[in-house]
């Protein structure tokens, strides 16, 4: 990036029951560092979770988070966040300067999905709706300030089903390939989600697999420096104009 361009705006997409408080680590050392940041709820999550989760429901919020942004923006999403990032981009490419796809290197669909769902209902079904469980597997898996900037914006109990059934509709491969930016496959090193990563990065018409040493699935809270630290580096290659 030119040193008289402006800073290309950074908008933030959070995982499945998290909420935007998850960026709170690299909303900070983003705005620090001269760039515009959002942070922004799907709905079902965070501020927005009484409202229902759709496909077009979740690319509007995005939408909306790019408009409020004023401009191209580098698009970064995780998990859940990602899947919709990539759709978002392929559909609003000249909204998009560059994509980070984080921990959703896998093909939403058949047993990978279906045994996500299912052990989704079965918490649901638990007489607190799994909220018990939910606290304690962040609060055991995460370092204690990602496990508070998770559960600051409360947990989406209700979000799950309807959440992973919306997301198998969709069609990162074909995404990937529609979108014509540079795109940046950040991943856990330890991540269960690069199960496709190969295929994903094929897809690509310019893309680059980024690992998150010593990281989990969670990568932006399991390991914030290095994952901040990838993200600045990519704010640095991308340009805000077409």
């Amino acid at each position: 990036m030119a040193t008289s361009e402006a800073p290309v705006p950074v908008l933030l997409v959070h995982g499945i029951r998290t909420s935007a408080t998850m960026w709170r680590y690299q909303e900070q050392a983003l705005r620090a560092a001269g760039y515009p940041v959002l942070a922004i709820d799907l709905p079902g999550h965070g501020q927005r979770m009484s409202e229902p989760f759709t496909v077009p429901a979740a690319l509007a919020a995005i939408d909306d988070g790019v408009a409020a942004l004023g401009g191209r923006v580098l698009l970064v999403g995780l998990s859940l966040g990602g899947y919709y990032a990539v759709a978002y981009a392929a559909e609003h490419p000249d909204r998009v300067a560059g994509l980070v796809a984080a921990g959703c290197s896998a093909v939403p669909l058949g047993v990978f999905l279906e045994g996500y769902r299912l052990l989704a209902r079965a918490i649901h079904r638990l007489p607190d709706r799994g909220l018990w469980l939910h606290e304690n597997l962040v609060r055991l898996l995460l370092p204690a300030a990602g496990a508070r900037d998770v559960l600051a914006g409360g947990a989406a109990l209700d979000v799950m089903d309807s959440g992973l059934q919306a997301t198998s509709t969709l069609t990162p491969l074909t995404s990937l390939a529609a979108y014509p930016g540079p795109v940046w496959l950040v991943n856990g090193a330890l991540d269960h989600f690069r199960l496709n990563e190969r295929r994903f990065l094929a897809a690509c018409r310019t893309g680059e697999v980024v690992l998150v040493p010593r990281a989990t699935h969670l990568s932006s809270l399991a390991q914030p420096e290095l994952f901040t630290a990838i993200l600045l580096r990519i704010t640095g290659l991308v340009s805000p104009t077409a």
